[in-house]
């Protein structure tokens, strides 16, 4: 955990640029999410979204990052993350994390959704509404003057009250001309002295949430990360500006469950 580098605070036109980049980034992934559908292949759901970028005018801030294959990153069911478009083909009750992430004039716009396909079950339907409230209490701590990790402990604290874990090998990161800047941005208090919010930073905020241990395995491509019990796992993700007063999403789109329909309490 890197804790005394220099964390970026962009300055007004910075922000503007990155403004931007997040409305085409979250185009682009509901798009891309409303084209999921059984069927398809997640290599189509990965050239959908190119042709959106094309539409655009923008570039894949995946592609060719460290040697990364695809454009989006694609992960099913038990897949947390990093997952790649392939040959595997959508079906009945999967679990689909798309996380998108555009370069725009230099600016990356970087966000993620878990999109529920046809009929699934209430673990599931469960966990996803779970994760993405998890976001937005997250989101709710992203403050001038408000210590970092009191936005990081609040996702692991709200996601065990339900039962479910977070994983610990990946974390969100600081966005802005880079796709990972300062800070680091775990989903649980990773111990030592907090950075402090100021105004101008932004965060890549993303609940990873896995619906039995919170371990991960890497599996054989290199990058997509797997649950080691192999049981479903949940991911959401916005980009975040750290303002004078309330935050402000970047990324925005809106919500895709409702929590109190699943008896989840809605944030206070």
């Amino acid at each position: 955990m890197a804790r005394r580098s220099k964390i970026p605070i962009k300055s007004r036109q910075e922000i503007d640029k990155m403004r931007e980049a997040g409305k085409v980034a979250s185009d682009i992934l509901q798009r891309t999410a409303a084209f999921i559908e059984v069927g398809k292949t997640t290599r189509e759901i990965d050239e959908y979204a190119l042709s959106l970028m094309v539409e655009h005018g923008v570039k894949s801030a995946f592609h060719g990052y460290r040697e990364f294959p695809g454009y989006t990153c694609i992960s099913m069911n038990e897949e947390v993350v990093h997952g790649i478009g392939g040959d595997r083909v959508i079906q009945d009750g999967d679990l689909v994390k798309l996380d998108v992430g555009i370069k725009r004039q230099g600016w990356i716009g970087d966000n993620a959704l878990t999109v529920p396909v046809g009929k699934i079950n209430g673990e599931q339907k469960r966990l996803l509404a779970v994760t993405e409230e998890s976001l937005f209490v997250a989101i709710s701590h992203a403050r001038e003057g408000k210590p970092l990790y009191d936005l990081c402990a609040s996702v692991e604290a709200f996601v065990t009250r339900y039962g479910f874990t977070v994983v610990k090998d990946l974390v969100g990161h600081g966005v802005g001309r880079q796709l990972h800047e300062e800070p680091q941005v775990p989903n649980y208090h990773p111990g030592g002295r907090s950075p402090i919010l100021k105004a101008g930073m932004i965060l890549a905020i993303e609940p990873m949430i896995n619906a039995g241990v919170g371990s991960v395995d890497w599996l054989d491509d290199g990058w997509t990360v797997s649950t080691s019990d192999r049981r479903p796992s949940s991911h959401f993700e916005h980009t975040v500006l750290i303002t004078k007063g309330d935050p402000e999403i970047l990324t925005w789109r809106p919500r895709t469950a409702l929590p109190e329909q699943l008896g989840i309490p809605p944030l206070q």
